[in-house]
């Protein structure tokens, strides 16, 4: 039996498609990885670190670093930047959403400064390594694999919500028990997270070209980047706080 050529063509073009906006999406998570750590890197080992944090003694003698006020801010403006972009997704421009992935980025590496100093150089770039692997293998499986993943898209979501609060309640109550239970529970939400938003962008990507056209799918590339930086960032948090060495440990 033979089909209609076009069918093939049409298909190949979409495939062909995918493969790019993938690629492109890829490429500004991982540009932006690369800003964050350069950002990272020069606060914690240049005169900027004065900026940042200071030199503080406790009663019992010690002296440690505790953030500034420009410092604090850094901590807190990455989730304005995260609201401005989400409210303002059909409003803002390719070019000004791109601004404020690359604002956004830098300004996370400052805030996570702090894991270089808290943390061995040595430990932060295993764990690095280690959480690029996972990440890898679980976005390639949220590609490839044919089962349907939206339906624990909800499940994914109170997990967050329910990740929130549990971080909320032991700034209070200082629970070594359940910090470790909050570092478990994120590390499995943001692996199947990762697997989840692959599977999203992917099945989604028809809808994008179409619909957004050229400019609109750039622009959605950078919020689907966005997603995966996210998740990226997080997973490496928790897993520091399994695998990482802090600066005052012997390796």
């Amino acid at each position: 039996m033979s089909r209609p050529a076009g069918a093939g063509v049409g298909a190949g073009a979409i495939d062909q498609g995918l493969r790019a906006y993938m690629l492109r999406v890829y490429n500004w998570m991982a540009s932006g990885l690369v800003l964050t750590g350069v950002v990272a890197y020069l606060v914690a080992n240049t005169s900027l670190r004065a900026a940042f944090f200071a030199a503080v003694m406790t009663p019992s003698g010690m002296t440690v670093l505790r953030p500034t006020g420009l410092g604090t801010l850094a901590m807190i403006a990455p989730l304005g930047f995260v609201l401005v972009m989400s409210l303002g997704i059909n409003r803002l421009s390719r070019q000004t959403v791109q601004m404020l992935f690359w604002l956004f980025c830098a300004v996370m590496g400052a805030s996570l400064s702090s894991i270089l100093l808290t943390f061995t150089g040595v430990s932060v770039v295993r764990v690095f390594f280690v959480t690029a692997g996972t990440f890898s293998a679980m976005s390639i499986w949220g590609y490839v694999t044919r089962t349907d993943l939206t339906r624990f898209g909800s499940f994914l979501i109170m997990g967050l919500f329910g990740l929130v609060i549990a971080g909320l309640v032991n700034m209070f109550l200082h629970s070594s028990t359940l910090g470790l239970l909050y570092s478990i529970i994120g590390v499995f939400i943001f692996i199947a997270l990762t697997a989840f938003d692959t599977q999203r962008i992917k099945t989604t990507y028809q809808q994008v070209a179409y619909y957004d056209g050229p400019d609109g799918a750039a622009k959605r590339s950078v919020y689907d980047a966005l997603a995966l930086y996210l998740n990226f960032i997080n997973l490496f948090q928790f897993l520091l706080q399994f695998m990482g060495v802090r600066s005052n440990q012997e390796n």
